[in-house]
Formats: C-alpha cells, sequence, structure tokens
C-alpha cells in the first residue's frame, strides 16, 4: 500500500465522512497512523525498535546486547563503538571546515513538564555511520570555545543577572555557519523548523552564544574538562595523534583563576526539543492546529576537550537574551 505524503493521508482519512464505513476507516486509521509513528520524520519514539530506510536495525535486543566497558563503565558493545568514535577519536562532530558530519538526527519521545503548560520536551539521538554500522547515541561534538571568565553580577528588576554562571550553566560560542548546518540536520531528521529563541546573534563577527546547560552532580556527573597533551603551545586544533587528559570538571576549572579564560575545543552535548503544542494532554504533531511551527533547541554540556585559550573573542560580561 503506498500512502504518498503521510501526514496528509493521514489527515484525508480522519476527515472522511462515508456513512457506514466508521469501523473500517478506523481501521486504516490505526494503520496509518503506526506508519506514520514508525517512519514518519516527527516519530515520537514510541516504537521501541526504529529501522532506517533500509530497514537496518541501529539499536540491538537486549538479548543480543555485549557489555563492554568504557571509561569506568558498562555499556553495549553497539554503543561503546560509538563512545568511542565520538568521544575518543572526535569524529563526525561540527566544525569549522569539517567535513559534513555522517550522521543522522531522529527524535526519541515526547513528554509533558507537568502543570498546565503546553510545552513538551523530547531528546535527540545521533544515529552515526561507523564503517558501515549504524550506531545511536545520545551526544554529539562540536567545536566551540567556553566562556569560564567572571561575569557580573547586577540586578535588575530586583532579580540577579547571570545567577549560577559557571555552576549549572556557561556561554558557548561557535560560529553561526556550524549553527546553522546543526539546524539544518535536525530539521531533516525530525521535520520540525528550528527557532533562534536562546541563541544570541553577533552579526559583526559571524558568531553566535548558546546557554549550555551543566549537570551540577546531584543527579547526573557534572560535565568533564580535558586538555590537551601536546609539547606545542601554539596548537590550535586537535590532530589524529592528540591525545587529552582529564583535570575535572568545568566547574572545578572555572573556579581557577588561570583558567577563568575563554578555551577553544570541542564540546559534547546532549540536545534536546521544546515543542509548544495545542494543550497539555494532547502530544504535539508538526503541522496541527495550534501547534507551533518552530522548536526550540536546548543543549547540555557533558564534555570539554580544549588544546588552548583564545583572546580574539570579547566575552559576554552580563546578561545579553535570559535573566538568571
Amino acid at each position: 500500500m503506498s500512502f504518498g505524503a503521510p501526514e496528509d493521508y493521514f489527515h484525508r482519512i480522519m476527515a472522511a465522512s462515508v456513512s457506514g464505513r466508521e469501523q473500517e476507516r478506523s481501521k486504516e486509521a490505526d494503520a496509518v497512523k503506526a506508519y506514520l509513528e514508525k517512519y514518519s520524520p516527527t516519530n515520537n519514539g514510541n516504537d521501541p525498535q526504529q529501522r532506517d530506510e533500509e530497514t537496518n536495525e541501529y539499536e540491538e535486543s537486549p538479548s543480543k546486547k555485549r557489555m563492554v566497558q568504557w571509561r569506568g563503565n558498562y555499556v553495549s558493545e553497539r554503543e561503546a563503538k560509538a563512545l568511542r568514535h565520538v568521544f575518543d577519536d572526535m569524529k563526525d562532530h561540527f566544525g569549522h571546515n569539517r567535513p559534513d558530519p555522517d550522521v543522522s538526527v531522529v527524535l526519541t519521545g515526547l513528554t509533558h513538564t507537568g502543570g498546565q503548560e503546553r510545552t513538551w520536551e523530547g531528546d535527540l539521538d545521533f544515529i552515526y555511520n561507523i564503517r558501515g554500522e549504524r550506531c545511536k547515541l545520545a551526544y554529539i561534538g562540536m567545536e566551540i570555545c567556553i566562556d569560564l571568565t567572571p561575569k557580573l553580577v547586577n540586578k535588575r528588576d530586583g532579580r540577579p543577572l547571570l545567577r549560577d554562571y559557571g555552576k549549572t550553566w556557561v556561554y558557548a560560542y561557535l560560529p553561526e555557519i556550524t549553527m546553522h548546518k546543526l539546524k539544518s540536520y535536525v530539521r531533516a531528521g525530525t521535520g520540525w523548523e528550528i527557532s533562534d529563541e536562546g541563541i544570541i546573534e553577533d552579526p559583526n563577527r559571524n558568531l553566535v552564544a548558546i546557554e549550555a546547560r551543566m549537570h551540577d552532580g546531584l543527579r547526573q556527573p557534572k560535565p568533564s574538562f580535558w586538555v590537551v597533551e601536546n609539547d606545542n603551545d601554539d596548537a590550535t586544533s586537535f590532530n589524529d595523534s592528540s591525545s587529552f587528559s582529564r583535570i575535572g570538571s568545568v566547574q572545578s576549572v572555572q573556579k581557577d583563576t588561570d583558567q577563568q579564560q575563554i578555551h577553544r575545543g570541542i564540546g559534547f552535548f546532549s540536545v534536546s526539543m521544546e515543542i509548544d503544542g495545542s494543550s497539555s494532554k494532547v502530544k504535539p504533531i508538526r503541522g496541527a492546529k495550534g501547534v507551533d511551527d518552530d522548536t526550540t533547541l536546548i543543549f547540555t554540556l557533558t564534555s570539554f576537550s580544549t588544546w588552548g585559550v583564545t583572546d580574539s573573542i570579547a566575552p559576554i560580561v552580563h546578561g545579553a537574551s535570559l535573566y538568571y
């Protein structure tokens, strides 16, 4: 059976009103809905065993998983392969003058944030093609600069600016073209348009700043801070022979006055989406009535590997977009 454009077909079926065929239409609508949940770009992750367009599985069956160690943690063999590919080998990350990453993006699920708000959240997974094997991982790498410089903590309207800076969030700077490319990958994989909410633009330098969240170590580990082991102090990037050593968390490094600078390197993020639906009870579907066309990306920094500091970027010294 050929559905053509799946969303249009789904709405046509639901709007049909031929008398005496309610049961048949209901069965057909359920079949199309199942098709959309499994193959549409707006897949909300209800299918536990998603497949790519060639029907190659990129999720392992629990009975077939072989557990191995990666950085002291037991993970599945396929996940370890993806972790080494992204974190250790630093492959397929977004960066300036870098080849396009061989990765696709999927939205794994949408859950309501609670209360009467219309906001729903969903996590993004990244499917890496590693020597012909498709491996799913919840993280993506981007060449960025993180800002560990001290901030002005002033008050406006009785509320402090830049509260908890360096503890639960930091500014990350990256080229505008890098952000545009990441957005295009997310749009192609999920079908949703990406808004500029939470993104601070600097058109004079073609840079953007994002407010990267950080775990505080209570429920999730703090993001780790790694420095390159290189005798060349003038190194401005990494290469295949570069190795890194962990010196602590981003929070602990930010407290060191000698490290309160802008560091250049590769940041590793988990990424989620915030979507305003039509209500708190109905999961939003792209294009549906009352659902916003744009979604907001939320970045959480999980690790950062640096090859040095830079003085070519003027840091943000006050709240440029939000009150904290």
